[in-house]
């Protein structure tokens, strides 16, 4: 990437602070999305393990989802247990794409006497899939495809490393939450955009960019003002460079999250 390019994106300029509680205030709730991480490689609440891995769960008034299961099934009902959420209460889980760190505490929620609908790709090995078709309802994800409602998959993306994201209709936007995003975060988003007009309010979750050069960084965050992402939150397997960089570049609209961290944003209204 050429000097001029570097220095017009260090030139561009990021939105202002975002108050979550001000945002509120503007909107009569229609309830909400709260987005807890279970699983992560470090913590806000030093009772949690941590590990390379990620999970989420997401909670609305009426349901309850798990978007992957961190690497180790020990830890990831630990975790639960110490924040206070049910395992049992979870309806749905959603595979971002299948490798251990996403995928390792799964059988630990089945060996409880879970039975959620379980979300995987066509593109999953057949392994896999065959290997939990006899206890759990497989639901093959596709584009746009409703979890519940406010929380839809982008469905397929890549081919090397089928992965899936969540995208979550929000009144401050869309939210995008990745697992490693090993097609690339921008392809993510670029697919959320195809199924959600709405402005793209945060990025959140892997980016996988443990590598990442300096100017690939930059390259990525030149991207996302492109696509007019608003705020973001790297973690995982972003990479320590990443993550410093773009906290440096979006201030106060960056993100952190780490195994604790929740964050809560507005339903819209459904007919």
């Amino acid at each position: 990437m050429n000097s001029l390019l570097l220095a017009a994106i260090t030139l561009l300029p990021l939105v202002g602070p975002f108050d979550d509680q001000a945002s509120e205030m503007e909107f009569p709730l229609q309830g909400e999305i709260t987005v807890t991480i279970i699983f992560d490689n470090t913590a806000v609440d030093d009772r949690l393990a941590t590990g390379w891995g990620f999970a989420a769960l997401l909670e609305t008034p009426e349901h309850t989802i798990l978007f992957d299961t961190g690497a180790n099934g020990e830890a990831l009902l630990e975790n639960l247990r110490l924040l206070g959420k049910d395992p049992m209460a979870v309806e749905s889980v959603i595979i971002s794409h299948a490798h251990g760190d996403h995928t390792g505490g799964l059988q630990a929620l089945l060996d409880l006497g879970l039975r959620p609908k379980l979300y995987l790709l066509s593109g999953f090995p057949a392994e896999m899939r065959g290997g939990f078709a006899e206890a759990l309802e497989i639901v093959e994800a596709v584009p746009g495809q409703e979890i519940v409602p406010g929380i839809r998959t982008t469905g397929q993306v890549g081919t090397d490393i089928p992965e899936q994201a969540l995208i979550l209709d929000t009144q401050q936007g869309t939210v995008v939450l990745t697992g490693c995003a090993h097609p690339g975060v921008i392809q993510m988003l670029e697919r959320a955009q195809k199924l959600n007009s709405s402005p793209l309010h945060l990025v959140m979750g892997g980016f996988h960019m443990m590598e990442a050069s300096a100017e690939e960084i930059q390259w990525v965050l030149s991207e996302f003002q492109r696509l007019g992402v608003q705020r973001v939150g790297a973690t995982h397997c972003s990479g320590d460079l990443t993550i410093a960089t773009m906290k440096n570049a979006y201030s106060d609209n960056f993100q952190p999250l780490g195994a604790g961290r929740v964050i809560r944003f507005a339903l819209p209204s459904f007919p």
